[in-house]
């Protein structure tokens, strides 16, 4: 096994594409995800003990928010354990590609995961609401339900977007592959407000009750907005290649 420096290069190879991902993502999670795998690979561990490890920093984050009242104290803890949690997330694909270890059985483990972790961390806002909120309205209580069904439905409508656009490229031949894009930066820009990693920052509000419903409520809106417009891009695309 290399130097920690040597792991860090091979791993910078070792990227998936930038296409599709927010400047978060690209220049904050990935990095981030990288030094942790390369202490990963250094420790010996393996990628699905590196997914574990992801959930248990995201689950164990999520699981306060639901039982502790918040505080300013919370709200640095919370934020810090979803941060790594997310780094970790990065970390597991990145040491499966390095290792050679990646397989359908690690993607699945990490799907699993990321689906447990939308749907938890809108049940934990629910139950702290419900239990520390003072809310002015009952009303507050619907709000992370819809935000819970428009996270989850982008989750599972983008999985299925890439799945049976592979099965149909992958049914008419070689011929029909289509060259990745490059990257955009504007695109990534524009990605920001969808992205996890900006997503958590409203955590940070924790000890402020009112100015983290605020921040919770205008990232449901706009990931509502999202949802939209990704739906008809990915219908849209499925549709012409179904057609072509």
């Amino acid at each position: 096994m290399g130097s920690t420096g040597t792991v860090l290069r091979e791993l910078r190879g070792a990227q998936k594409s930038a296409k599709g991902v927010s400047l978060y993502s690209r220049y904050v999670n990935r990095p981030a995800g990288r030094v942790l795998a390369a202490g990963a690979c250094r420790a010996g561990m393996t990628p699905h003990q590196v997914t574990l490890a992801s959930a248990l920093f995201t689950y164990g984050a999520l699981a306060a928010v639901a039982l502790v009242e918040p505080s300013w104290t919370l709200a640095v803890l919370v934020y810090a354990a979803l941060v790594v949690g997310f780094a970790l997330d990065s970390a597991d694909g990145q040491l499966a590609r390095l290792t050679g270890r990646g397989g359908p059985d690690g993607e699945w483990l990490d799907h699993v995961v990321d689906c447990g972790k939308l749907l938890l961390v809108h049940t934990a806002v629910l139950i702290s609401f419900y239990r520390f909120g003072q809310l002015p309205s009952d009303a507050w209580l619907l709000l992370p339900l819809g935000f819970q069904l428009a996270a989850v439905v982008t989750f599972c409508a983008g999985l299925l977007r890439e799945q049976l656009g592979r099965a149909a490229v992958s049914a008419r031949g070689p011929s029909w592959a289509v060259p990745a894009a490059p990257a955009s930066r504007t695109r990534a820009v524009a990605l920001l407000p969808a992205d996890y990693g900006v997503f958590c920052l409203v955590f940070l509000l924790l000890g402020a009750p009112g100015a983290f419903r605020t921040g919770y409520a205008v990232l449901a809106v706009v990931h509502t907005l999202f949802l939209a417009a990704f739906l008809a891009k990915w219908f849209r695309e499925l549709k012409a290649l179904r057609a072509g």
